[in-house]
């Protein structure tokens, strides 16, 4: 009954019509540096209030999935992260393109993504009920500590030298810092001015770090900047072979970016970061060559944050806490369509729920033809002469700091940190570990002073409760091991080949 049901729906040719707009309007946003796949959600709402149920919430879950991919391809042929779920890979992506291999880039991150979206469906549909009650038991404790492990990332991400990944990891925390103290609601590191109350936004630094430092390190260099143009060779034909070849590192993606985005708040750019690093210290693959390591990483992470989207909503259809900031959005749509997400909806309307669900696996298999078409697109645009697409890249990277914020604070702060990426790398620091500072930041201080208030100033709490525990003990353990190698054996530590230390080079 509830199968014919959901055919009947998905044979809805206004349906249909929603979806595919949406995906097209997906990648449009996706594509452009710091718009989100949230901002794409959230301009979405004018249009979709006025729709039925399911396709309102089609049209959210189709243009999220697709912003999210498409982060991946100005991360790939430009260096500029589309959305802040693709800045963990980005340098990988890239190098690959000066290779002259941007479809093999391209294609690993197109391929795994639908993957990683299809995995996610699966899990999404067949426990959804029973992940959710595990994301629910997590306290502040264990959050502090994914926190801490995911800051632990930062070592495997921050090239040969521990001590420049250290320094940048702090100088993203320190960022973090900056604004309103999470506890007390008091300003820090404000100097009076009122633009940085709220603090500083993450997508005005990803793209002055990002997106301008790498405009200047190549203003004198044209010859450089067309080998970067140069995008060539068939997506599908170069991908044909790495789905089997690293599908261990997809799967582990997608478990790991299902996970992360069932955990409420976590989110796919935090997803994409642990798998990225998880990809990296322990793929035997990524031990052969530079180049398959390098598409080791670039799949497991795009699996990963494609993975999270359906991970989100597990808490969100199933006891109505939203995972992130986009399924806040579909359950105020939901609630608003007169639709209560809950353990109830799987008795009362069924048909709505499984369709959500079956929405899932068409939006991800839409990817593919319409993010190949998207790809040969934007490399028929970077086939222009370079003194052309930089300054077109620049005004976009500033009309996106400026829509994030709505300030004109927000493109200063862009010119700033371009400034600061193109210094960090002059010198051979990593960028990486001072965004993954700044994503974790506030959430490693908010469920710290949390905690610390709950047990009245008791560190042993952070060891009570078995899932924390366990979670802490492994955090201890990574950053003992991982310090006791460099300092010991520096020889064998972290083994990072030459060609992957980022663009510092």
């Amino acid at each position: 009954m509830v199968i014919g049901s959901i055919f009947s729906q998905l044979a809805d040719p206004y349906l249909w019509t929603v979806v595919v707009i949406s995906a097209v309007y997906g990648l449009i946003v996706g594509a452009i540096p710091g718009l989100t796949a949230l901002m794409a959600t959230a301009l979405l709402v004018p249009f979709i209030i006025f729709m039925p149920p399911l396709p309102a919430v089609a049209s959210i879950i189709t243009a999220s999935a697709m912003a999210i991919f498409a982060g991946d391809i100005p991360g790939a042929l430009l260096r500029m992260p589309g959305t802040p779920a693709s800045a963990a890979y980005t340098d990988d992506a890239h190098g690959l393109t000066l290779k002259g291999k941007s479809a093999v880039a391209l294609g690993a991150g197109l391929f795994s993504s639908v993957c990683g979206g299809l995995i996610s469906a699966i899990i999404l549909t067949s426990s959804a009920p029973w992940l959710a009650r595990a994301a629910l038991s997590f306290s502040s404790v264990e959050y502090f500590w994914l926190g801490v492990l995911g800051l632990s990332c930062a070592t495997f991400v921050a090239g040969p030298s521990l001590l420049k990944g250290l320094a940048s990891l702090l100088f993203g925390l320190f960022l973090a810092t900056v604004g309103l103290d999470p506890v007390s609601g008091m300003p820090r590191f404000t100097f009076g001015s009122s633009d940085l109350m709220g603090g500083l936004g993450l997508i005005p630094i990803l793209i002055g770090l990002f997106a301008v430092s790498e405009l200047m390190r190549n203003a004198n260099a044209p010859a450089a900047g067309e080998a970067a143009n140069a995008a060539t060779g068939s997506v599908i034909r170069s991908s044909a072979g790495l789905m089997w070849t690293h599908k261990i590192g997809i799967l582990r993606g997608s478990l790991i970016g299902t996970l992360v985005g069932a955990l409420p708040g976590a989110g796919s750019d935090i997803a994409a970061w642990i798998s990225y690093a998880t990809a990296r210290k322990f793929s035997r693959v990524g031990r052969k060559t530079d180049e398959d390591g390098a598409v080791e990483r670039i799949m497991s992470a795009s699996a990963a944050n494609n993975a999270s989207l359906g991970g989100a909503y597990i808490p969100a259809t199933v006891f109505g806490i939203p995972g992130d900031a986009i399924t806040a959005i579909v359950i105020s749509v939901m609630f608003i369509k007169g639709i209560n997400p809950g353990p109830t909806l799987f008795l009362n309307r069924p048909e709505v729920i499984y369709g959500i669900f079956a929405i899932f696996f068409v939006a991800n298999l839409l990817i593919i033809p319409l993010g190949i078409a998207c790809i040969h697109s934007f490399r028929s645009i970077m086939r222009l002469p370079t003194t052309v697409i930089s300054p077109v890249i620049l005004l976009f990277c500033m009309l996106g700091a400026f829509s994030v914020e709505n300030t004109l604070f927000a493109v200063g702060l862009v010119a700033v940190f371009g400034f600061v990426g193109w210094l960090m790398e002059a010198n051979q620091i990593p960028l990486a570990p001072a965004i993954l500072g700044l994503i974790l930041g506030p959430l490693l201080e908010q469920t710290f002073m949390t905690t610390m208030l709950k047990s009245q100033g008791d560190l042993v709490t952070f060891f009570d409760r078995p899932i924390g525990g366990t979670i802490g003990v492994v955090t201890l353990a990574v950053w003992t091991i991982t310090i006791g190698l460099k300092v010991f054996r520096p020889g064998d530590a972290i083994e990072i080949p030459a060609a992957e230390q980022g663009r510092a080079e």
